[in-house]
């Protein structure tokens, strides 16, 4: 792609894209049409760069109208936003759900991560393989990838897509189709049949416009009509096997409350936390969540109440609230059960931390893989600020706090607490090296509090039952209650809500163990960035400490187990292709090693290994755990590693021969 700006202008379908979010043009500085004022003056640009946050969204807006984003489109809103051509590319290239090659308006995203290749997904994708060829107009894809033959096909494209979230009902797909309205369909489990349909004529009377910020809203970015096709999407109460269970607390609404009515949510017990908060003040918020020992749900554990505290106390305004909403690890899908099930009950809780920390503006970054959340939420949100939930004086307490809305495009580094401050700010998504930490220096380098669905609504029983109250539940340094995501080959996965302290056995069982005659062989704790425990090792208490003691981690409450069935060294492989596809290339340990990290597995699961491959994934992942500069790099040898040491995986492996050549990481 030429990056200069070209004199080719955008189609009308791609302008009215980007004027829809930004507004019209305001002067031939911003790529309208020359005026005679224009050239008595330069204004705009002050304007147009305080809005560069709103590149992903334009790039987004292009993308949901066309299916893909054209040179003279990038161009367009280059000059809408006083954004650089290179910078602008190189953004609009590191999301795997954006392309700036020509494709359909229909693409259909085929999850081949852990939990669906538990469950079959290899037989999905060679189903969809057949029918539409090998996957290609995508980010990633081979250029001219052959396709099938026929009219239908020509309509549609396809890609493997890491987790879509949707573990629980394995294997899944996504179908999402451009439009002046767009439409997706959520297929899962999937069949080749219901996804590889044409691409549809745009319905009449579709009206335009996304619902990202800065501007007024409609009320949701994707069609409330789905695609046809696929079954129609169970209702979030089906991803909880546990629904209706009076001891609930952080699902008690899901299948009770109407997801998409304030008024429900309000008649279950809706609004009680933020109207306590409003009579405590922002201080006694923070000391009830301290008192609470309410500990991030995210995987670090950090104490909430402490990032709370450090970032209210700071002297630099505006501070901001972040929404880390884009869980992405391999088989967790609690944030998205809570988002679709019970939306406001997140509205509510940002508005309460909001609050608590003195900020009067939240961001709200969801992953892209989520158009069923991301329509609850925008409603949840409308209808918020129109009965003076959200917005300007709250509650008549004199309090001000909006949401804003930021969709992610398919990049799991984005979930990393500063890679998803410059994806806000319209940057390359990559991780920030620290410190400073975003309590002094976040969003647009001022004070920010970054917290995860699961930590914001644990805020609302805390405030409604008092901090020592909530803190009786669970164990000593590990309190209230947690949500675990169950998947595999078990008999009910879903989504799971038990206190502290209960054992990983306990847990299975309430799953209803594996298939009849099959035992677990594995369970992988954390997702990808996780590890292994042995079927023998289940009876440790599900606590941070009591994981540590048994060398793993709960992670973000990830739960995939495996059975006899699963071929493990496969599994390892697919871990090792998803840290490659998805390590951001900012640091070389990262960038590297989870190439060579792969490379490696590939060999030792064809029987082809050399006897130099396990000491090589050892120094490799040293290195790694060692010198990246994120997570990501740091925890891409942690499954790994786990199941070579505990399961006995490549146990068999030849012996590393004295003629063998040498590695070099």
């Amino acid at each position: 792609m030429d990056l200069q700006h070209l004199e080719a202008p955008p189609t009308d379908a791609e302008r009215a894209a980007v004027d829809a979010l930004l507004g019209p043009a305001g002067s031939a500085w911003e790529g309208g049409d020359r005026t005679e004022g224009d050239l008595r003056r330069a204004d705009g640009g002050h304007t147009a760069r305080a809005r560069r946050d709103l590149l992903l969204p334009a790039l987004h807006a292009v993308n949901d109208r066309i299916g893909w984003v054209s040179e003279e489109a990038l161009g367009y809103i280059c000059r809408r936003l006083t954004v650089p051509p290179a910078e602008a590319y190189g953004v609009a290239t590191f999301y795997s759900m954006l392309s700036l090659r020509e494709r359909p308006r229909r693409q259909v995203h085929v999850c081949t991560d852990i939990a669906c290749a538990a469950r079959g997904a290899q037989r999905l994708r060679a189903e969809v393989a057949e029918r539409l060829g090998e996957p290609g107009h995508a980010p990633g894809a081979p250029e001219g990838a052959p396709r099938a033959d026929g009219p239908e096909q020509q309509d549609v494209t396809w890609a493997e897509s890491p987790c879509l979230g949707l573990c629980e009902r394995a294997p899944a797909a996504l179908v999402l189709e451009a439009g002046e309205r767009p439409r997706y369909a959520v297929a899962a489990p999937a069949t080749a049949e219901e996804v590889c349909g044409p691409a549809l004529p745009e319905p009449a009377g579709a009206n335009g416009a996304s619902a990202n910020g800065h501007r007024p809203a409609p009320r949701t970015t994707f069609s409330p009509e789905p695609l046809p096709g696929p079954a129609a999407e169970p209702p979030p109460e089906a991803s909880v096997p546990q629904v209706g269970d009076p001891g609930l607390i952080l699902l008690r609404r899901i299948g009770a409350a109407d997801p998409e009515d304030l008024d429900s949510y309000r008649a279950h017990g809706g609004y009680t936390a933020l109207r306590r908060a409003l009579l405590l003040g922002p201080s006694g918020v923070i000391r009830e969540v301290t008192d609470a020992g309410l500990a991030g749900r995210g995987g670090a554990a950090f104490p909430t109440g402490r990032k709370w505290a450090a970032t209210a106390q700071r002297p630099e305004t505006p501070r901001y609230l972040v929404c880390n909403a884009d869980e992405s690890e391999p088989g967790t899908f609690k944030d998205r059960v809570i988002m679709e099930g019970d939306p406001f009950s997140l509205i509510e809780a940002m508005t309460v931390a909001g609050y608590a920390i003195g900020a009067q503006t939240g961001y709200l970054y969801i992953r892209g893989e989520y158009p069923r959340a991301l329509s609850r939420l925008e409603n949840a949100i409308a209808q918020a600020r129109a009965r003076g939930l959200l917005g300007p004086d709250v509650l008549g307490s004199g309090f001000s706090f909006d949401i804003e809305i930021r969709r992610g495009a398919g990049a799991y580094i984005c979930g990393e607490e500063t890679a998803i401050f410059n994806s806000i700010e319209g940057l390359r998504g990559e991780p920030r090296s620290k410190p400073p930490f975003p309590v002094e220096y976040g969003l647009f380098g001022r004070p920010t509090a970054v917290n995860n669905v699961e930590t914001l609504v644990n805020v609302l029983p805390i405030l409604q039952m008092g901090g020592p109250g909530y803190a009786s539940i669970g164990v000593p340094g590990s309190t209230g209650p947690k949500l675990y995501c169950v998947s595999g080959t078990v008999a009910r996965p879903g989504v799971y809500e038990l206190p502290f302290g209960a054992t990983l056995r306990e847990l299975l069982e309430l799953a209803g163990g594996c298939a009849p005659g099959r035992e677990p062989r594995a369970v992988l704790l954390g997702g990808a960035a996780g590890g292994f425990v042995r079927g023998d090792e289940l009876d440790f208490p599900l606590t941070v400490q009591g994981a540590r003691d048994a060398g793993t981690t709960l992670g973000s409450g990830v739960v995939l187990v495996f059975d006899d069935t699963v071929d493990m060294a496969a599994v390892l492989v697919r871990i090792a292709a998803f840290f490659r596809d998805e390590s951001c290339g900012q640091c070389v340990p990262c960038r590297v090693g989870t190439v060579r990290q792969e490379e490696a597995l590939i060999r030792l699961s064809r029987g082809a290994g050399t006897g130099t491959e396990l000491p090589l994934l050892r120094e490799v992942g040293a290195a790694m755990r060692d010198a990246s500069i994120c997570g990501l790099g740091q925890t891409a040898w942690n499954a790994v590693e786990s199941a070579i040491d505990r399961l006995g995986v490549f146990a068999g492996a030849a012996p590393a021969s004295p003629t063998a050549p040498e590695e070099a990481p």
